[in-house]
This record gives C-alpha cells, sequence and structure tokens, in this order.
C-alpha cells in the first residue's frame, strides 16, 4: 500500500500526530500527575498505529504498540512518569519520526528498533530499562487474572448455568499485533465459542468491539460443558490469535470477593461521576470556547502546495497583463478604458491579497520542533533551560518557512551552548539554576521580525575582538569607530567562532556566516544585541512574501531598475556640490550622517552618455544599521511587481536577484541592496 493514493494524507497526519505526541509528553515531563496529558498522547498513538497498520507500515506499527502499552501503564497508574520512562519514549518518538521521513522519502519505513522496543518492554514489565537488547516475550498463560465484576442480572446466570452443570471461564484473548481486521477476529472468535457455550459478558462491551475500540486484547465471560484445554485450543485456531489466558470461575468461592469487588467499583464509578462533574462545571467555558474551533476546523480542506504554486504563477501572469493594460489606458486616455482598467486593478488587487493568504502558514510549524531540540540539547550540556515561545501563530509565506528552520536551529544551539551558562555558574552569579530562552514572532508593517533572546552570559566584546583581529577579519584602526552592534556582528564572518573547543554542538567556525547568508538570501537581515553577564538578543527581520514585492523603479541611463521597498529608508533628491570625497569614496552628510553613495552606472556598467545636472537623485537604502546612497538618474515611482529568478545561467550575477516583466513589456533587472552595502 505504499503507492496508495491514500499516502500523501497518511503522511500528512502522521506528522502531525507525532508532533502533538512530542508536544504532550514535554506537558507531561512538567506535570507527571495529570493523566488526561497520558490520554491525549496515547489517543495520538493509538490513531497512529492504526494508520500504520491499515497502510502496511508494520515496523512502525510495532513500535507504536509498544510505546502505547508504556503509554498505557501510566495512563492506569501502574507506572509513573519518571524522567527515565520519558527518555525512552522520546526514543522511541524519535524512530518513529525517522521512519515516517523515510516514507516519505520513498522508502518502506523499515528500521532496526530492537534496542528501543527491549527499553519499552523492560519499563513495561516494571524493570529499569537497560541498553542492552533483549528477546521479544509474549503473554504468558498465566491464570491471575483480575475477575470480572458482574451485575445482579449477570451473577444470577451464572449461578443457574453452574446449577445446570455448565462451567464458567473467563478469557483474556489477546491478537497479534499485526492483525488488520480486529473487529473481524473478535466475531471469529465469538462464533467458535457460541458453538461450545454462550458468551455472558464482553469486555469492553460488544459495541465498542465491533468499532474495534480497544487495544490488543479484550475479555469474556463463557459458560460452556466443555473443559479449558478444548476452549483455549479451539480459540487459538482462529489466524491472528497470539495468545488466550483462561480461568475457571469459582462462582460459589468468590461470590463475597465478588460482592467486595462490585463494591468497590459502585464506589469508584460515584467518585468519578463526582470528579467528572466538577470537571464539567469547571470547563464549561473552555468546552463552548472550543465548538466554534472545531467547527471551523470542519471547513477547511488540504490543498496540495504544487497547486499554490501553479495558481501563484497564473496570477503572476495576470499581475505583468495588469500592468501592462494599465500602460495602454494611460497613453490612450480613453476614460471607459481607465475605468475598466481601474476596476480590474482593485479586483485583482483584492484576488492578490487572497492569494498570498493562502500561502501563509503559521511560524508554530517550524517553531513546534524546538522544544524537544531543547529538551535533548540541555541534557547534553548538564544545563537546564526553559524554552519561552511566543507568536507562534506569526504567519509567513511558506517559501521562507521552508528555509527558516535549520538557520533558527543553529541560533538556539548557539544561545544554549555560548549563551546559557550551567547551573553552579548561574547560582553562583546570583541568577535562578534555570536559563530562560525566549523565541518570539511579530509582525511589523510589510515584514516579520524573529527574536532569539537569552538571560545567559552575553557576548564578551573583547573576546570577539581579539578573534577577529587574530582572523585578519579588522584591523586595529577599525576598532575605535565601531559600535558595539557593528562588534557583535563580526560573529557573522566567515570561519568565525569564539568556543575555547570543538564540540558536536559549535566551535567548528562554521554557522553564523551560512545563517546571514540564508536570511539575506531571503531579503532579511540579522542583527545581535548583548549586554555581559545579562544576556543576548538576535533579531532576524524578514519580508511577508517573495514572490510580489513592492518596488521603487528607478532609470539610469536609459536601463531600468528595481529596488525592493523594503530595503528603502527614503528617496531624495541632493545638488552635486553637497557630495564629498573621502578615503576614496563619494559621501555626503545626509541628516547628520556621513553616507557613501554606490553610482549603479559604475556598478552595472551602464552604457550610454551621462546627463549632466547640478541635481543627483538619490535612493537611500539599509543593511541593518549600515546605510547607503544609490546614485540614479531618475525616480520613475512605486509598483507591485512579480520577481522572475534569472535563471541557473545567470544565478552569480553581482547585486542583481532577479528580474521583472513591465508594463511596457520591457524587462527590469531587480538590485540587491545587500550586496551593495559593505
Amino acid at each position: 500500500m505504499v503507492n496508495s493514493e491514500y499516502l500523501d494524507v497518511f503522511l500528512d497526519e502522521s506528522q502531525e500526530h507525532l508532533q502533538a505526541i512530542n508536544d504532550n509528553l514535554l506537558k507531561l515531563e512538567q506535570a507527571p500527575e495529570d493523566l488526561s496529558i497520558v490520554g491525549e498522547v496515547f489517543r495520538s498513538a493509538h490513531t497512529l498505529k492504526g494508520m500504520a497498520a491499515t497502510m502496511g507500515f508494520e515496523d512502525l506499527a510495532h513500535l507504536t504498540h509498544n510505546m502505547e502499552n508504556v503509554l498505557d501503564k501510566i495512563r492506569q497508574s501502574k507506572l509513573d512518569a519518571t524522567s527515565g520512562v520519558l527518555d525512552v519514549v522520546f526514543l522511541a518518538v524519535d524512530d518513529l519520526e525517522a521512519m515516517v521521513q523515510d516514507i516519505a522519502s520513498g522508502g518502506d519505513g523499515k528500521r532496526d528498533v530492537r534496542e528501543v522496543v527491549s527499553q519499552l518492554e523492560q519499563i513495561e514489565k516494571g524493570e529499569e530499562p537497560s541498553q542492552e537488547s533483549s528477546p521479544k516475550t509474549t503473554h504468558s498463560n498465566t491464570t491471575d487474572l483480575e475477575i470480572e465484576v458482574f451485575d445482579e442480572f449477570e451473577r444470577t446466570v451464572l449461578e443457574q448455568s453452574a446449577e445446570q452443570g455448565f462451567e464458567a471461564y473467563q478469557l483474556r484473548v489477546t491478537l497479534d499485533e499485526k492483525a488488520m481486521l480486529k473487529a473481524a477476529r473478535v466475531f471469529m472468535v465469538l462464533d467458535v465459542v457460541e458453538q461450545i457455550g454462550e458468551v455472558i459478558k464482553t469486555n469492553p462491551a460488544a459495541e465498542d468491539l465491533e468499532e474495534e475500540k480497544f487495544d490488543q486484547s479484550f475479555t469474556l465471560i463463557v459458560v460452556s460443558k466443555s473443559t479449558e484445554e478444548d476452549v483455549k485450543n479451539r480459540i487459538l485456531k482462529v489466524s491472528e490469535i497470539e495468545d488466550v489466558d483462561i480461568q475457571k470461575i469459582d462462582l460459589k468461592a468468590s461470590s463475597a470477593a465478588m460482592k467486595e469487588q462490585q463494591q468497590a467499583a459502585e464506589q469508584v464509578a460515584a467518585s468519578a461521576v463526582a470528579t467528572k462533574g466538577e470537571v464539567a462545571n469547571n470547563s464549561k467555558q473552555e468546552k463552548s470556547a472550543d465548538t466554534p474551533k472545531r467547527a471551523e476546523a470542519s471547513k477547511t480542506i488540504r490543498v496540495n502546495i504544487e497547486r499554490l504554486d501553479v495558481l501563484m504563477n497564473l496570477f503572476e501572469e495576470l499581475v505583468i497583463d495588469r500592468g501592462r493594460l494599465e500602460q495602454i489606458a494611460s497613453d490612450l486616455r480613453n476614460s471607459e478604458l481607465n475605468e475598466t482598467v481601474e476596476r480590474m486593478s482593485r479586483i485583482s488587487g483584492d484576488l492578490q491579497e487572497i492569494i498570498l493568504n493562502m500561502r501563509m502558514m503559521p511560524v508554530e510549524q517550524v517553531f513546534n520542533r524546538f522544544p524537544r531540540m531543547i529538551r535533548s540539547l540541555s541534557k547534553d550540556l548538564n544545563k537546564k533551560v526553559n524554552l519561552e515561545i511566543i507568536g507562534a501563530e506569526t504567519e509567513l509565506d511558506r517559501t521562507i518557512i521552508d528555509e527558516i528552520g535549520d538557520p533558527l536551529v543553529h541560533l538556539l544551539r548557539n544561545s544554549i551552548d555560548h549563551g546559557i551558562e550551567t547551573p553552579d555558574v548561574r547560582v553562583s552569579n546570583g541568577k535562578s539554576e534555570e536559563g530562560t530562552v525566549v523565541l518570539k514572532a511579530y509582525h511589523s508593517g510589510n515584514n516579520v521580525f524573529i527574536e532569539i533572546e537569552d538571560d545567559g552570559a552575553g557576548i564578551d566584546r573583547e573576546k570577539v575582538i581579539k578573534r577577529a583581529l587574530a582572523n585578519g577579519v579588522i584591523k586595529e584602526d577599525d576598532i575605535e569607530k565601531m559600535t558595539d552592534q557593528q562588534i557583535y556582528g563580526l560573529l557573522f564572518s566567515s570561519g568565525f567562532s569564539t568556543a575555547e573547543k570543538i564540540t558536536d554542538i559549535s566551535g567548528r567556525g562554521v554557522g553564523l556566516d551560512v545563517v546571514r547568508s540564508t536570511f539575506e538570501s531571503l531579503g532579511g537581515v540579522v542583527t545581535v544585541n548583548s549586554e555581559l553577564g545579562k544576556g543576548s538578543v538576535f533579531s532576524i527581520q524578514l519580508p511577508l512574501t517573495l514572490s510580489i514585492i513592492d518596488v521603487m523603479l528607478v532609470e539610469v541611463r536609459k536601463e531600468t531598475y528595481a529596488v525592493p521597498l523594503s530595503s528603502i529608508v527614503e528617496t531624495a533628491i541632493v545638488n552635486k556640490s553637497d557630495v564629498y570625497s573621502a578615503h576614496g569614496q563619494k559621501v555626503i552628510d545626509f541628516r547628520g550622517k556621513v553616507v557613501p553613495l554606490v553610482y549603479l552606472k559604475d556598478v552595472f556598467e551602464v552604457p550610454g552618455e551621462t546627463i549632466e545636472d547640478d541635481l543627483c537623485s538619490l535612493v537611500i537604502v539599509h543593511k541593518g544599521e549600515k546605510v547607503a546612497g544609490l546614485v540614479v538618474d531618475s525616480l520613475i515611482g512605486q509598483h507591485d511587481i512579480v520577481l522572475k529568478s534569472l535563471g541557473n545561467y545567470l544565478k552569480d550575477v553581482f547585486a542583481i536577484s532577479g528580474a521583472t516583466i513591465l508594463g511596457n513589456g520591457q524587462v527590469a533587472l531587480i538590485v540587491d541592496t545587500n550586496a551593495l552595502i559593505k
């Protein structure tokens, strides 16, 4: 079934359930007594097991079943959710994620999980898990089953059956964990039993058995004139039955015991009803708040992202034609045509907003995997770290979401390894043992900001300067002119590292430069602020989308270029007499700040004669704290344009990030301002 049409749905839902398991296990570690959390984990695991078995991924279903057994023990309060137990469960989840990833990559989902299965089985038996693998144990043929509690009618039937020479048996039938159609196996077992006797009671109830609302085993109370061995052997002949535990019920000897059990069960039931009523009263508001959410969820559908990409490409062509129509209408000056074009522009503008929103995804999709990573990393480093996530509902374009995961992982690992101190150091510095890392996302204008803040040791300014001088990144003369933020920015230089020793986590001098280049390739900017002994803040500014962007069109001689509005501080027209030379660089004094000038005609070697004029047009752009002025011949105006790639042949063109087609049919190159600011 690997090539089944349901594979995509299986992968999507499996990833959702694995994420839910991870999230709830982390909550359970913080509140091990909260059995409602265990129930959530158990339900996700049970659903995942069922889906895997249906799709034919046996290893995945087998491992989930073993994990489910441990969770069931915790759910029944027969096992404590200790850190050691959860460590093994987390290992099982890691293997499950690897299997799902393998299936997504076209594999068969097979994986050697004998060691973790062995540990889960040891935990299930109440033993301390060891690292050595042990053979799989099966259910033993025990006779210490707990006797079912019977009501008055059931007890009367059993007593009358005993008077007529029937024997009463309690059977626990365990299905093979690879059994595909459990309800069918139950029906076959009941059919066999009814040939030699009568079924008095089932646990779970018959309706639940029909709907497969049980794990791998179920209990039957049977009256028959056959012997124990005969009853057991007949049931074992049914295919996919792993084991049958059978025990004779001595009604006379156990009548008093059963009455005691009945009274105890009634007390438990009464207590449960009272608790349920109290919880219901306390959570009416929560339930009413959940109702619209469920209604909203029922109105959603899954759409393949490739279809959205095709829709986006078609709309991009529409935007290009819209610009062409606006140009034609402007040239012809026909009032009816102008009205029609204006109406089409408004409608296409609304359509553009809808399509862009369809491509938006919450950053939660990326943020959700970090709590688990932080837990593992803090254990490896013997540190106590609390991760706070704020603004996970903030939305970004899917193309950007796909790219930011790995760089954020590196920044978080950097904060924990270099930033957060060990508990003893923190206590000696007057801090709490547990460090805090805050991962925050929020909208601001047409940008999304992501911040990673820690309350650790901060960045040692002098150590950064010393390492930068040793690596030849800066010279002694540069230090006095640099602000603190510019010095901290040296961390993003290629091959730069302040780690004293190389570990699996950091210290190899790779990473932060790649982080910066990745974010800059997305049109983003990375900055860092720090206070020694107090902590650090890494801030990333990203555009909302990369497909359709706002630009300022400028003219350089006879060519048109587009400068992204997200990079522009402002535009200005200055007198050429205000341009000065400093250290071989043309600069202007702009609002009390020295701004270097970049002549686009020289950078791009634009052919043509220079227009003699006393004034020059500037586009002031920024990259973090750095500012530069782009010198152009004239400013055309602001436009929405479609960003098109230059293709593989022109991918390394300096300071050009792409191209667009204008309303008059001409091609305009899009300037990469980050590359122009040194």
